[in-house]
């Protein structure tokens, strides 16, 4: 991956010198001509005119050589017929604006494309190659392609954290902006995950490899990033379409012009003045303008076609888990008998859970750590899978588990009795103490602080039709989608279910599905555009999906809609205006009212106001 993005660099910083170096000999020729001209030199200023003018028509005939060659008919070739047919007929002052114009044009394309491509090629120049990691006890420094899971890692401060762990001594201050968007700095505790890609802020912490550097998030973004570059848009696709018209009629118009009116002077004007068109600047700027955007506030989307997708969508399907929620549970309340404080109920309880794998049992060690309560080494541990455990903490007897499996290892004590106004989708730990029920932890998905917010403003930009689409309970995701303003609940359903789903509500018109997990995969891939919470290296979901979510939040998505619509609407906006421009002054150099020379002119001009207004959608 990374020898590869250097030889792109590369090669772009050799065109971009090539592009300069044209610039220069036109200009200087241009100059030095007219300078001939004022000593009376006139011979000798149009050959320097047409000398000046070989260069670039070398390098611009290997260049439409090499598209022919791919199948690509560029309009690149009325640049070389314009520069030809001027040389041919003794107009090199002609030729060598045309040459000038031609290949400051380029530069300015490059220039353009380049500044609405940095947010995403700023992902790109920062993969880390090495990592320090303990051997014994010694720190040795080795490529990051060696890592893997479980080795120890010490991230100094300034350093890009190389793949993703969690942090097993220290703490942590990350600058996640490059992944996220967000500018402010987040903290990170022990046993807390830290993503590849993040920059330590702070003092050196050490951390554990959770995966190995191919499958971690930032190598999952970098292939997204490239993958996003290489791909083509439908309107990008289109203008090559048209590029073949408007290189007939023009073409076409010339040979005309010097038919009827018997001057070979009208048809260069004409092959001039369409030298070269808005039609193959204006969408693939606007569109990579669009993509650098969305990327700026932690959108990646795919490719110009995804972001096409986008702005056509008119109805949303949303998973549950994981996209309304944050997928992962957590403590709403502690009930706990009078003897006992909450806080005391819960440290026994995580005390115990820390010799269990289970889910639940991994989130009340997660909130134990949270609240800062010290957590005992549990003894002579016995687990029921599926129904709970017990053990010493401390020299108390704990048991924790479901109701059931509570009520029926404890002397004293019901747990149904704190049970009262539980809700459909949260889930109860019972802990008994010395064989007296104590009391219950309540725990559940939360629904995401953002999910109505989002919701609505995904009415805001152009959505009808907002579906939620899970594999849980209808009781559970009923009570997750009151007040979020969702059209339809579908529930209990397998992944099949949920491609099928998607399918029907096409009939709506065309559909974003947002999911997260494998589950969620076939989904993705089955909708126009389908868009993964996360970009998690290797996983199903971000592969399968057009759009990835870097951060932890829907409401951005909401912008990248609105986003995808301004800028397909300035594209078209470019591609239409520059059109018209240039096919007026097309037919005013036909009818004699502009020379050859000042056609250059006002076609850069063209040019470049189509320029400008594509790189709107930066904004």
């Amino acid at each position: 991956m990374q020898p590869r993005f250097h030889r792109h660099v590369l090669l772009s910083s050799l065109s971009n010198h090539m592009q300069s170096i044209l610039v220069a000999v036109a200009l200087i020729g241009l100059v030095g001509g007219f300078a001939l001209q004022l000593l009376g030199l006139l011979s000798s200023s149009r050959l320097l005119w047409g000398g000046a003018t070989a260069p670039v028509l070398a390098v611009l005939l290997v260049t439409a050589g090499n598209s022919l060659f791919r199948g690509d008919f560029g309009l690149d070739l009325i640049a070389a017929l314009s520069m030809t047919v001027a040389l041919a007929f003794g107009e090199t002052l002609a030729a060598n604006v045309v040459a000038l114009m031609y290949a400051g044009g380029q530069m300015l394309e490059a220039f353009a494309s380049g500044r609405a491509a940095q947010e995403m090629t700023a992902l790109l120049g920062r993969v880390p190659q090495r990592a320090m990691r303990y051997s014994g006890d010694r720190l040795e420094e080795v490529p990051i392609s060696l890592l893997v899971p479980g080795d120890r890692l010490l991230i100094r401060q300034g350093e890009v954290v190389p793949v993703d762990g969690s942090i097993i001594l220290g703490s942590a201050l990350l600058d996640q902006s490059v992944l996220t968007g967000e500018s402010l700095p987040v903290e990170r505790g022990p046993r807390d995950e830290v993503l590849s890609g993040s920059t330590s802020l702070g003092r050196a912490f050490d951390m554990q490899v959770l995966r190995a550097a191919a499958e971690s998030t930032y190598a999952g973004i970098v292939r997204l990033v490239e993958a996003a570059q290489k791909s083509k848009a439908p309107m990008t696709r289109l203008a090559d379409r048209y590029a073949v018209v408007f290189l007939l009629l023009t073409i076409g118009l010339s040979v005309a012009a010097w038919l009827l009116s018997g001057e070979p002077r009208r048809a260069l004007a004409v092959l001039v003045v369409a030298t070269p068109c808005p039609l193959i600047l204006a969408a693939p700027i606007a569109l990579v303008s669009g993509l650098s955007r969305s990327a700026k506030i932690g959108v990646l989307i795919k490719g110009g076609d995804v972001l096409e997708a986008l702005s056509r969508v008119r109805v949303a399907v949303l998973d549950k888990t994981g996209t309304l929620t944050f997928g992962s549970a957590e403590i709403v309340e502690i009930r706990s008998a009078h003897r006992i404080t909450d806080a005391e109920l819960l440290r026994l309880a995580a005390s115990l859970d820390q010799a269990s794998n289970h889910v639940m049992a991994a989130a009340l060690v997660a909130a134990a750590h949270k609240r800062g309560l010290r957590l005992s080494s549990p003894i002579n541990v016995r687990e029921n899978a599926g129904a709970g455990l017990e053990g010493l903490v401390e020299g108390k007897r704990v048991v924790i588990g479901g109701s059931s499996y509570v009520a029926a290892n404890s002397n004293e004590g019901d747990p149904r009795s704190f049970r009262s106004a539980v809700k459909p989708g949260q889930m109860v730990v019972a802990v008994a103490i010395d064989g007296i029920v104590s009391g219950i932890i309540v725990v559940a998905d939360q629904v995401r602080t953002d999910a109505a917010t989002a919701i609505a403003r995904f009415r805001e930009a152009g959505i009808s039709e907002i579906i939620l689409a899970t594999g849980d309970r209808l009781d559970v995701a009923s009570v997750v989608s009151d007040g979020l303003g969702i059209d339809q609940v579908l529930a209990d359903l397998m992944p099949e279910q949920k491609v099928e789903a998607v399918q029907t509500a096409r009939q709506s018109g065309p559909v974003m599905m947002v999911g997260d997990g494998v589950n969620d995969a076939p989904a993705l891939a089955s909708a126009d555009v389908g868009v993964a919470m996360g970009a998690r290296g290797a996983a199903a979901s971000s592969e399968a999906a057009g759009v990835v979510l870097l951060v932890d939040n829907l409401t951005p998505l909401a912008q990248a809609i609105v986003i995808a619509h301004r800028t397909l609407a300035i594209a078209r906006q470019s591609v239409i205006a520059g059109l018209g421009l240039s096919l007026a002054a097309m037919f005013l150099a036909a009818f004699g009212y502009l020379p050859p020379v000042q056609g250059a002119l006002l076609q850069e001009i063209i040019d470049l106001a189509v320029i400008l207004n594509a790189m709107r959608a930066l904004r």
